[in-house]
């Protein structure tokens, strides 16, 4: 007689950005060895693929194009699908920023990190009177390197320019370029120009948590806010 299958549960939650609401399910111990394998690897590529396969595993709803979801939504949804598959905790060291040294444990509920959203954040960005950038948010692949591993600063201008989608004016949008005539673009703007681009990254949505820990050693409270999803594995 063969042996009978294991029923998975699965679970709702809408998407940061566009509120959609999407069916998931947990990691199985398959999906979760492959993403510890890629993780030990530090190899980009293999961490891209081993969360893409797995996140395109565990999203039951049609239609939902992983590759394309904003860095917060992976974010978001990476956090839930963990929560359901571990539990509903996760356990990180917090550093007092009194003393800058002691490390105190925290236990933090999954459910009460959110994706956080700031006011004067947008896509559409004034370089000067006539043209204007629409940017778009940074790849899979950006997002894995800026949550789990650990090589060399990227190239900010490289960076930068996979994330414009297009230039326009009142009569033209420019959407047909290479990243290196991008960044050929780029280098063109003076350093307010491109501080405007910087506050687009600086506002991202993203994950955030304020948590009040107690430095055991000063007796001193600090409030310490937690940002982005590497920092509720650290």
């Amino acid at each position: 007689m063969p042996l009978p299958t294991i029923a998975t549960p699965t679970f709702e939650l809408n998407l940061p950005s566009s509120g959609k609401k999407i069916t998931y399910r947990p990691f199985l111990v398959k999906e979760e060895k492959v993403l510890i394998l890629a993780l030990e690897t530090g190899d980009t590529k293999d961490i891209t693929r081993a969360i893409k396969d797995t996140l395109k595993a565990c999203v039951k709803t049609r239609g939902v194009k992983i590759d394309q979801l904003p860095t917060f939504d992976i974010e978001y949804l990476f956090l839930n699908i963990r929560a359901k598959s571990v539990g509903e905790t996760v356990k990180v060291l917090v550093t007092c920023p009194d003393d800058m040294e002691t490390q105190v444990p925290v236990e933090i509920d999954i459910e009460a990190i959110q994706v956080e959203f700031d006011e004067e954040h947008t896509t559409d960005i004034e370089i000067d009177d006539r043209y204007k950038l629409r940017m778009k948010y940074p790849s899979l692949e950006q997002f894995v390197n800026s949550n789990f591993t650990f090589t060399d600063q990227d190239d900010v201008f490289s960076m930068v320019a996979t994330c414009v989608d297009l230039v326009y004016d009142e009569e033209t949008a420019y959407d047909d370029f290479t990243e290196k005539e991008m960044v050929k673009f780029l280098e063109q703007f003076n350093s307010s120009q491109f501080r405007r681009i910087e506050s687009f990254f600086d506002t991202m949505p993203k994950l955030s948590h304020t948590i009040t820990v107690t430095n055991p050693n000063t007796g001193v409270e600090n409030e310490v806010v937690l940002e982005g999803l590497s920092s509720f594995f650290a």
